[in-house]
């Protein structure tokens, strides 16, 4: 089931609303149906916070794409 966000056309109340097939939700502060659509960013799953972020080795070198990270070619 989808989440969309929208705003009232008449009332400027933005809200979330999950949203079966074509129906289109009335604001819930003023009642209108003249609302639009919002584009939304979707959320990730995170470990929490404090996480330290995942170890993928080092960087590939900046000159030459080395996967072994800066300093491991002979252009450095």
């Amino acid at each position: 089931m989808p989440i969309f966000e929208y705003v009232c056309r008449e009332c400027d109340h933005r809200f979330e609303k999950i949203v079966y097939g074509d129906a289109k939700p009335a604001c819930p502060e003023c009642r209108s149906r003249k609302i639009d659509k919002q584009l939304s960013v979707f959320a990730a799953a995170t470990r929490g916070e404090g996480a330290a972020p995942a170890d993928f080795g080092p960087a590939p070198c900046g000159s030459c794409g080395d996967p072994r990270g800066p300093g491991s070619c002979s252009m450095n």
